[in-house]
């Protein structure tokens, strides 16, 4: 076994509710900070524009999609002058659907229990991302990876009634769950992350890989604690469900079968093409010279992805979250459409960022501390600037 896998196989108990939330209250404190100085430069940026920025987070782009599904249901569509049909049977459902019950049991509207459930929902990933650092690197480590994903430059879309909030948590601690052999509980989650967005498949992956992996190692002989069981097997089955249930429930919605849901996304011009409409797109930006540094900037992001995960996989990370975060950036890179959406579509793949982490954790706290303010610094003027301009699509 590696130095990593011993580390994690050696931590065979967690400690209970209320010492998993003691552990994790630096982190979901320096969490809480970094997020109240973005709304705070975001409410500041759009009191100067004479704008408020509720509705830019409430009622703008898919915010608006959300709460038409919980308010009307499904089977609202737009019709565009050349022809495209944009149907809300793209948004997947367990947002609406909290949204719509949060506005039943209080006097919340819908935008507003969107927006709970994202508030409320970046905490719980944020915790969910700590305790799977904290699992296989440490408490420090755990710290510095909720911090760095935090102060993303993109880290307003946590805030925001969108649901990048609510499938992180899900992953996250879909994730903690198959790392500490909780297969049920992992299985339920994935599923329930199904239900959030298209890219719950990767969660289902991670998932099926744990389990496949579980019982290779069971046939050699090298798994202490035996075969795998009617768990592994019970959460290996629950992992799907959503995801397949509700892309099921479209094609029949739609009377095109399975395959109905590809439809749905072909009519918002949106399909998976291997990344080739987004090297047009970025092969595109260097036609001309202030297009070009955008190119240039596009190049180095991409490239920086790939080096993380090049990383990753040297630092030995678990199978499942190299699975998780290959395919939730794979996805992200190669969809054909909405490329300012790319960024905002890249903010679940959390164990990108524990390379970076690691590097932090071992700074001395002072110089650490320092850094990760100026960088929060900045990421709210940045968030402030982007909603108040084009925004995330």
């Amino acid at each position: 076994m590696t130095d990593l896998e011993t580390r994690t196989a050696g931590r065979t108990g967690a400690p209970g509710p209320s010492g998993a939330l003691r552990r994790a209250a630096p982190a979901l404190l320096g969490y809480a900070a970094v997020r109240a100085l973005g709304l705070l430069a975001l409410a500041l940026w759009s009191a100067a524009r004479d704008k408020s920025a509720y509705p830019l987070l409430t009622a703008r782009w898919d915010s608006l999609w959300y709460t038409r599904v919980a308010e009307l249901g499904y089977g609202y569509e737009v019709r565009l002058p050349n022809g495209d049909v944009h149907s809300n049977l793209a948004f997947f459902p367990l947002l609406p659907w909290l949204e719509r019950l949060g506005a039943a049991v209080s006097p919340l509207s819908y935008a507003d229990a969107g927006f709970v459930v994202s508030l409320l929902a970046s905490l719980a990933a944020a915790w969910g991302i700590f305790a799977v650092a904290d699992h296989v690197y440490g408490a420090r480590a755990g710290v510095c990876a909720v911090l760095l994903w935090a102060v993303l430059p993109v880290g307003i879309v946590q805030s925001m009634a969108y649901s990048e909030s609510l499938f992180t948590a899900l992953a996250a601690w879909s994730l903690y769950a198959v790392l500490t052999g909780r297969w049920v509980t992992a299985g339920t989650l994935a599923a329930l992350a199904g239900l959030t967005r298209p890219v719950g498949l990767a969660v289902t992956a991670a998932v099926w890989v744990a389990v496949l992996t579980a019982f290779a190692r069971s046939r050699s002989g090298g798994d202490p604690d035996g075969a795998p069981g009617a768990r592994h097997l019970l959460g290996m089955l629950l992992a799907p469900l959503g995801a397949a249930g509700y892309v099921l429930w479209v094609g029949h919605r739609t009377g095109k079968g399975p395959l109905g849901y590809l439809d749905v996304q072909a009519g918002w011009r949106n399909g998976f093409d291997g990344g080739a409409a987004f090297a047009r797109f970025v092969a595109g930006k260097f036609t001309s010279f202030p297009g070009a540094l955008a190119g240039v900037g596009l190049v180095i992001g991409v490239a920086l992805l790939v080096w993380l995960y090049v990383v990753c996989v040297r630092q030995r990370q678990p199978p499942p979250l190299l699975v998780y975060a290959g395919l939730v950036t794979v996805l992200a890179l190669c969809a054909s459409s909405y490329f300012g959406s790319k960024p905002r579509l890249l903010l679940p793949a959390f164990p990108l960022l524990f390379p970076l982490a690691l590097g932090l954790a071992r700074l001395r706290t002072a110089r650490a501390t320092l850094l990760v303010c100026a960088v929060a610094a900045a990421s709210a003027v940045y968030g402030a600037f982007w909603l108040n301009g084009s925004g995330p699509p």
